[in-house]
């Protein structure tokens, strides 16, 4: 193919290729929506993708937690009102309204300040690329909630240092605009059996793993989140049917979802859900959280 032939078809092939691409705006322009999750390119930079409606139940559904969300709401709003506020770490059973509380109470101060926080999801597998998330963040000047659901590191992972840096250390440090927020099974964010194997094989055993386990110790609030009681279950899945209208005996509830949570093995707030999708469906009647 000669040059004259060749002009034509590259055009074509770096104009599809600026369609296709995520727009620079994209990037920046954090007026589309209240929330937003990031999608990063490389180490370097990343997009962030609006999201019009957050799937999330409301946080008067949210049974069993109230000291947990008195605390996080007021943390939120402190921050919310551009005054001090701590990272939050969520730690505890599975199931149990973290990442709905995190969602509930950015709704919540929301709600009293329209469009006054930003709420941006980042992946676990995405926290190396935590600078240029925070560099976006930096400049537009918004108070905005960084959120990690279900966060964890193995032993082979380092990229744990990054979130170290952005939570305290470092030259910049975190935004005063942003603060961090993160739901895990884990307390300390490392599996236990990886801490012992360090300390116990290491010539100073409490030195081996000061570095790993220091990282919760950034997180300025601890909120744990326990198994749910059998009457605390039942209360959530009667708030659920409430809300939306599911017409359902009370006694015959209560048997159902008792033998729900024992065939599942837990009773938490999912299994709740899970339940009361179940009824809805049954009854035939629809049921949304977007909003």
């Amino acid at each position: 193919m000669n040059e004259p032939d060749l002009v034509p078809l590259l055009t074509r092939i770096a104009e599809a290729l600026e369609r296709i691409a995520p727009e620079t705006a994209s990037r920046s322009d954090l007026s589309a929506a209240s929330a937003f999750v990031w999608h990063a390119q490389g180490s370097d930079n990343g997009y962030m993708e609006p999201v019009p409606a957050v799937n999330r139940v409301p946080l008067t559904l949210l049974q069993g937690i109230d000291r947990q969300a008195d605390i996080l709401i007021e943390n939120t709003r402190r921050f919310a009102r551009g005054l001090p506020a701590n990272n939050a770490l969520l730690w505890g059973a599975r199931g149990t309204g973290k990442s709905s509380l995190v969602k509930a109470a950015h709704a919540e101060i929301n709600d009293e300040v329209p469009d006054g926080l930003l709420l941006v999801e980042i992946h676990r597998e995405d926290i190396h690329t935590l600078p240029a998330l925070l560099t976006i963040l930096r400049e537009s000047g918004r108070q905005a909630i960084l959120f990690c659901d279900d966060l964890s590191f193995d032993a082979s992972d380092t990229s744990y240092k990054s979130l170290k840096a952005v939570l305290e250390g470092g030259i910049e440090g975190r935004p005063e605009n942003v603060v961090f927020y993160a739901t895990s099974n884990r307390r300390h964010l490392l599996p236990r059996d990886m801490i012992e194997n360090e300390r116990s094989t290491a010539i100073n055993p409490s030195e081996a793993v000061e570095e790993k386990v220091s990282l919760s110790d950034r997180f300025g609030l601890w909120l744990g989140f326990h198994n749910t009681d059998q009457d605390t279950f039942f209360a959530m899945i009667e708030a659920y049917c409430e809300h939306f209208g599911l017409d359902i005996e009370t006694a015959k509830l209560r048997e159902e979802a008792k033998e729900w949570s024992v065939t599942r093995g837990s009773r938490s707030g999912r299994v709740a859900w899970q339940y009361v999708q179940e009824v809805a469906g049954r009854l035939g009647k629809p049921i949304d959280l977007k909003g």
